[in-house]
């Protein structure tokens, strides 16, 4: 019975669900008609509102096409309107043009006319110059050449004489008043320059007390000699020379390192390479202090202040610098307080002077380790360590590298050339002597008309004997001048030279 029931049930239940999908396959199908009907009702809806529109797109287009094309067809009468305006105008341009150019065509007729009646003109003017240049050269028994020459001899002769007199006035003059300044200046600035001079050698000796020495110094297998030359760059010369040894090197501070080692190495007897390294490494701390030392008092001398400290180092260094055996750190400061002297003199701030005199050598410090003159270095220098320009630009022109623009670079060349050129501030060996002054005599014998030339006063004076047939007494000045420019530019010498012509005439004759 339960069977059945569940048999029955599971029948009613598929019955109930075949009901169910009919019914709703129907309602389904009503559904979808009702919607195709909707679809195409609305589809006839949209055509006839996309006819409507189109119609309504098209009459828009029509006249935006109309309203475009009046537009254009305004806008091309105004351009034919400018054209012909346009070509108007390039008409009247062309009718100017062509007036124009046929006025410059009769224009160009007349002046061809003249230029034909000038060239006719101008022959005719050849004529009669000729005519006239062959009657005067009859009349004066001249050529034109001849004629030419005879007046240009005359009118530089008679030039030569009037610029020679001028010349003279005019120098005299000049001379007379500088002399009469510079002498009171210059007096006055060197006899308040009360410093002291000593020549010192430019060869570093170190004695020995015995010749057994020099062995030690060399060491076994030249060890101890190694060892110095190594640690001081010095070359150490041993010879014959009994009990001395010669230093050889072109940095004086190194020879006096050198120097002051061997001497301590000596007094203590102990001579090895440890040895030597210690007592170098000592020496050098000593003077690199006593250089220090000796740049701050020359800055004290000198009454300077707010110089840079590397400046004054470098400047202690010119205390083992000498030049032409004059030493160079006292000559600086001997230049600084003639620089200050004169400027005072001068009514001056004295400061750029003295700071230009006592820094216009200081390149000589530096001069065997950098390339370039003394004068570059110095330059450098001081430019690195931000001093003045007036201070720079002296030192620059103080041996004429350039030409000076301030008062402060003369007086330095004023002051360097007084300080070097005093008796016994400097002095040369006797081979340069020599050829110095063969060579003074050999520019005065170079000139044409110079029958002898001597040079006397240590070759700071030059007497020049000239023939009188040749030199006159106007051509006297120029050759000063001459041999006077030759000397600056060959020749190098401290101070100044003197140049001396003599002109002498004699008359002989004997009575019988």
């Amino acid at each position: 019975m339960n069977v059945l029931f569940v048999v029955l049930a599971i029948l009613l239940c598929i019955v109930l669900f075949f009901c169910g999908v009919m019914y709703r396959k129907k309602f389904g199908e009503r559904l979808i008609g009702a919607a195709e009907k909707e679809a195409d009702r609305i589809v006839k809806a949209a055509k006839e509102s996309t006819e409507s529109k189109k119609k309504e797109i098209i009459l828009e287009g029509k006249e935006e096409v109309h309203k475009f094309r009046m537009e254009a067809e305004k806008e091309v009468s105004n351009m034919r309107r400018d054209i012909q305006h346009q070509e108007r105008r390039m008409q009247q341009k062309e009718e100017n043009i062509d007036k124009k150019t046929e006025n410059l065509e009769k224009r160009e007729n007349s002046l061809k006319e003249k230029e034909k009646e000038i060239t006719n003109k101008l022959k005719e003017v050849d004529t009669i110059k000729k005519s006239q240049f062959d009657m005067l050269e009859k009349i004066s028994g001249f050529t034109v050449k001849q004629a030419k020459d005879y007046l240009l001899e005359g009118l530089d002769q008679e030039l030569a004489h009037e610029k020679a007199v001028k010349i003279m006035e005019y120098e005299q003059d000049l001379k007379d008043e500088c002399e009469n300044k510079a002498r009171n200046i210059l007096s006055l600035a060197m006899q308040r320059c009360a410093a002291d001079h000593v020549s010192e050698a430019a060869v570093s000796v170190v004695s020995l007390p015995n010749d057994d020495m020099k062995g030690r110094i060399i060491g076994r297998e030249g060890r101890n000699i190694r060892s110095i030359e190594h640690l001081t760059g010095v070359d150490l010369i041993i010879d014959d020379t009994p009990e001395a040894i010669t230093l050889s090197a072109f940095d004086p501070v190194r020879r006096e390192i050198a120097r002051l080692a061997l001497e301590h190495l000596i007094a203590d007897g102990r001579i090895h390479p440890a040895k030597i390294e210690e007592t170098v490494e000592k020496v050098k701390a000593d003077i690199e202090k006593e250089i220090k030392r000796e740049g701050q008092n020359a800055v004290i001398e000198a009454k300077l202040n707010n110089l840079h400290p590397e400046l004054i180092k470098i400047l202690g260094r010119l205390k083992y610098r000498t030049s032409y055996g004059q030493n160079v750190l006292r000559h600086s400061v001997e230049v600084a307080n003639l620089c200050g002297m004169i400027a005072s003199e001068l009514g001056m701030d004295p400061t750029f002077a003295k700071r230009a005199g006592l820094l216009h050598d200081i390149g000589k410090a530096l001069d065997h380790e950098i390339e370039g003159s003394h004068v570059d270095i110095g330059v450098d220098l001081v430019k690195k360590y931000k001093e003045n320009e007036i201070v720079i630009h002296a030192i620059h022109a103080h041996h004429g590298d350039i030409e000076p623009n301030n008062t402060e670079a003369f007086i330095l060349q004023a002051a360097d050339a007084a300080s070097a050129a005093r008796p016994g501030a400097r002095r040369e060996n006797l081979e340069n002597y020599i050829r110095r002054l063969q060579k003074l005599e050999e520019v005065g014998l170079s000139f044409s008309g110079v029958e002898a030339c001597f040079a006397i006063q240590a070759g700071r004076e030059v007497r020049v004997m000239v023939k009188p047939g040749i030199i006159n007494d106007e051509k006297m000045l120029p050759l000063a001048r001459n041999i006077r420019k030759k000397i600056e530019s060959e020749l190098e010498y401290p101070g100044q030279v003197k140049i001396n012509i003599i002109r002498e005439s004699k008359v002989v004759e004997y009575a019988k």
